[in-house]
Order: structure tokens, then sequence, then C-alpha cells
């Protein structure tokens, strides 16, 4: 994915004592399928929570219903509220949330293909972060965001 080497990013996370969860929706589990592709993974990887619409992001993860209303589903508070859920409701050390408009459709303010994303660790300030795909079609921009997010968990592994 997007030239991040999977087995490579559970290795360090092994050799750190880390465990990961990922929040996912857009992407619909691509993150939590592509750490788990690999064998021996169950030993980093925690869990994963697909919450696509947002009553699940509510119910599962724990998102303010006032965020969503505020800022909207595709937003960089929705995916701090994901990610931070996520490393409550879960043994994991470090979790990355992915939220965004995969396509086709979008709208002037939130376009096809705007992805947030947050990464979450014990210890450390949440970072977030928003990439603009583009138009690129559903499968594209889904697999973008998974390679996207891939590479922001292997950078809190560096």
């Amino acid at each position: 994915m997007a030239g991040i080497d999977v087995r490579d990013l559970l290795a360090r996370a092994r050799y750190r004592g880390l465990k990961i969860a990922t929040a996912e929706s857009c992407t619909g589990g691509m993150v939590a399928a592509a750490l788990t592709d690999i064998p021996g993974s169950s030993d980093v990887v925690d869990r994963g929570f697909v919450t696509y619409s947002n009553a699940a992001k509510v119910e599962m993860l724990g998102v303010s219903p006032d965020t969503l209303a505020a800022q909207g589903a595709v937003s960089e508070a929705v995916a701090t509220e994901m990610a931070e859920g996520a490393l409550a409701r879960s043994a994991a050390d470090l979790a990355v949330a992915i939220t965004g408009i995969a396509g086709p459709g979008g709208s002037e303010f939130k376009p096809e293909g705007r992805v947030c994303f947050a990464l979450a660790r014990k210890g450390h300030p949440t970072v977030t972060e928003t990439a603009e795909f583009g138009a690129l079609g559903r499968a594209k921009v889904r697999k973008a965001a998974t390679g996207h997010a891939l590479g922001l968990l292997a950078s809190a592994l560096d």
C-alpha cells in the first residue's frame, strides 16, 4: 500500500510492545485488513472499528453528536474523536482514524476525495491532517486513504 512495508510496520510495533487499533469510516476496514493480511499480526493488532454511519461513530467510539452536527463527519474534529475513542475502547497504544468522501459525489465544501485522518497514541497529543486525493473514483480514493493511514502508523513508529 503506497510503498508502506506493512510487515516492517508490524515488526516495529512488536519491537516497541505497542498494540494498534483502527477506526475507519470511508475505508470500511481496509486498514485493518491490510494489517491482518500479515501472518502473526494478532500480537500487534488489537481491533478495528468500522463506523460507517454517524450512529456507529457515536455508539462505538463515543464521538460527540454535537461535534458531528457542528463539523460534519468528514472533519479533523471527528477523526480526532474517532481515534481517541478507539484508544479508549481497546487495549491499543496507537490508533488511526479515517473519515472521508470516497465518492462518487461530494459538495463544494467537502469534495470527493477529501479524507481526514487522526493518529492517537497514549501519552502523546493526537495528530490530525486532511488529504485531498481528488475525484479519483471510489476505489482509488479508498486505496489512497488506506495507504496514507498506514503511512501515519509507520511514521509514529519511527
